[in-house]
C-alpha cells in the first residue's frame, strides 16, 4: 500500500497548484483539533498529529502557531466534518471528505460537481462499503527491521506494514489510530505524517479519455476550500 499511498499523494499535490491550498486545509484541521481538545499538543494527540503533518508539508512555524492562537479565540468559527458519497461518470464510486462552516453551501457545491460531470450525489453508505478506511503512519525506516517491528506492533492494531524508498508505512483500522499513535510515540518513532485514507476494495479500469473526465471532476472538487480529500475506485 505504501507505493499506492505515495502515488495518490503525489498526484493530489500536483493538482493543488498552490501550497496555500494545503496550508488552508491544515489550518482548518488545527482549528477543529484545538476546539475539540485544547491548544496544548502534549495533551491533545490529534493536534500533535496535525502539527506533524503541517511540518511535513513545510507549513511555516508562524502559520501553525497563528492557527492555534486563532482557534483558541471563542469567536473563531467552528467547522463540521461531513462525508459525501456518490457515483461519478462511468459508474466510478466517489467519496468526498469535507470540513465546513456552512453545510448548505457545501452540499450544494458537491452536488453540482457530481451533476456537471454526469454523476450523482448519493446517500450515506451508498459507496463507503466499497472502501477500507485506514489510518496510515509514515516515518523514516532508520535502523528499524520491518519484520521485527511488524511483530511488535500487531498488538496495537497493525494490519499491514510496507516499505518505500527508505520510509515505512504502518496501516491500522480507522478505529485503532489512537492506539497505534501512542505505541509509535512510546517507541520513540518520529512520525513524518499520519493520515486517514480510504482504499477501494475493487478497482474499475477506464480508458485514458474516461480517466481524464474523472480527473477533471476531482480537480473541481479539490479546488473547493471546503473539500479535504476525494477518493475513488478508479484504477
Amino acid at each position: 500500500m505504501g507505493r499506492a499511498f505515495e502515488f495518490r499523494k503525489e498526484r493530489k499535490f500536483k493538482r493543488w497548484d498552490k501550497m496555500s491550498k494545503v496550508f488552508t486545509r491544515l489550518g482548518k484541521e488545527i482549528v477543529m483539533a484545538v476546539k475539540a481538545g485544547g491548544p496544548d499538543p502534549t495533551s491533545n494527540p490529534r493536534l500533535r498529529t496535525i502539527i506533524q503533518n503541517a511540518k511535513g508539508a513545510q507549513m511555516p512555524k508562524d502559520r501553525i502557531e497563528a492557527a492555534i492562537k486563532r482557534a483558541s479565540n471563542k469567536d473563531e468559527k467552528d467547522y463540521e466534518e461531513v462525508v459525501y458519497e456518490g457515483y461519478g461518470p462511468f459508474g466510478i464510486a466517489v467519496i468526498v471528505e469535507t470540513s465546513t462552516d456552512n453545510i448548505n453551501r457545501t452540499v450544494a457545491n458537491v452536488r453540482s460537481y457530481f451533476t456537471k460531470a454526469g454523476g450523482s450525489l448519493g446517500t450515506s453508505g451508498s459507496v463507503s462499503f466499497m472502501f477500507d478506511h485506514k489510518a496510515v503512519f509514515r516515518f523514516a525506516q532508520g535502523d528499524w527491521d520491518m519484520e521485527e517491528l511488524e511483530l511488535e506492533l500487531i498488538d496495537y492494531g497493525l494490519s499491514e506494514i510496507d516499505e518505500n524508498e527508505g520510509e515505512l508505512f504502518v496501516y491500522t483500522e480507522f478505529s485503532d489510530f489512537g492506539t497505534m499513535q501512542k505505541a509509535l510515540e512510546e517507541k520513540g518513532i518520529e512520525v513524518i505524517s499520519a493520515d486517514f485514507q480510504r482504499f477501494p476494495t475493487t478497482l474499475t479500469e477506464l480508458t485514458e479519455e474516461q480517466e481524464e473526465v474523472i480527473n477533471k471532476m476531482i480537480e473541481k472538487m479539490e479546488e473547493d476550500d471546503d473539500v479535504n480529500q476525494v477518493f475513488t475506485n478508479m484504477a
